[in-house]
């Protein structure tokens, strides 16, 4: 037994932007095998309306790399989550791992379920939590649904719902770079500014343990904070309106880098733009 779980400390969670590495480093699945040292991991294919497939590519993927009892979980609909068969499958595991799919399908299907108790007891006694793709949208509070790609962000095209909220006062968008989302995730923070907006790219996660989080992976994670923000038109523009705001604070966060959620700043790197401030005053 791991010292996390030995002192009932909530796992780590480990948050995926989507199309992670599943033949060659497998950096992100390593870092899941690793954290499950052995243990039962449950593959939560609810996103999908048609799952078929999804186990076979990851228990493929993970059978060399320590990963030997991998299970699906797979409900329906919401009175599947009541049938102690699918909540036996939890019992014992060491992680849970949320596929690609429908993000909205996750929280509306098993959000507020005996699924989701069992989810949460994993990780209140020291199991990982992952998400890929769909699965990485649902760990946040507030959850990005649906919002053009590709281009500059218009008023009335966003739709958000809640999520599970394993990552409070942030919201997650995912196939980042790749998809043109940085119009849309400008738009969630315009409309939730005391949330940062975190980016990630495909085969990119962030690996969260308390307030801080590492990023591993191939591309970039990027976390938009609209804490300084002094101007948007989010509430007064018509939808058709493209966006503006004004002092959005942006940071692009590769492999190796890590980032303090509660002081929402980069670890370990002193505030410029305050030491700045203070330095003006006691020389003006």
């Amino acid at each position: 037994m791991s010292e996390r779980t030995r002192q009932n400390a909530k796992g780590p969670l480990i948050v995926i932007g989507g199309g992670e590495d599943k033949e060659e480093d497998r950096i992100i699945l390593r870092e899941i095998a690793r954290h499950l040292d052995g243990g039962r991991l449950v593959l939560a294919t609810v996103a999908s309306h048609e799952p078929e497939g999804y186990f076979d590519v990851y228990q493929k993927a993970f059978e060399d790399l320590g990963v030997t009892d991998l299970v699906e979980l797979y409900v329906k609909d919401r009175a599947e989550t009541l049938d102690p068969e699918k909540l036996r499958l939890l019992d014992e595991a060491a992680g849970v791992f949320f596929s690609g799919g429908d993000q909205l399908r996750i929280a509306s299907q098993i959000g507020d379920t005996p699924v989701e108790q069992r989810i949460r007891e994993i990780h209140g006694r020291g199991g990982v939590i992952a998400g890929t793709s769909a699965g990485a949208s649902v760990m946040s509070e507030t959850m990005l649904v649906k919002g053009t790609s590709g281009e500059s962000h218009k008023i009335g095209d966003l739709h958000m719902a809640p999520g599970l909220g394993f990552i409070r006062d942030a919201i997650i968008d995912q196939h980042f770079a790749e998809r043109g989302r940085f119009g849309r995730l400008l738009g969630a923070v315009a409309h939730n500014p005391r949330e940062l907006g975190i980016g990630i790219d495909e085969d990119t996660a962030l690996v969260l343990d308390g307030d801080r989080f590492e990023v591993i992976g191939s591309g970039c994670i990027y976390v938009v904070d609209g804490a300084g923000v002094t101007h948007s038109n989010i509430a007064e523009a018509k939808p058709e309106r493209a966006l503006s705001m004004y002092d959005v604070r942006l940071h692009v966060l590769s492999s190796g880098d890590t980032f303090d959620l509660a002081h929402r700043r980069p670890a370990a790197v002193p505030d410029v733009t305050r030491s700045h401030a203070i330095e003006a005053q006691v020389t003006g």
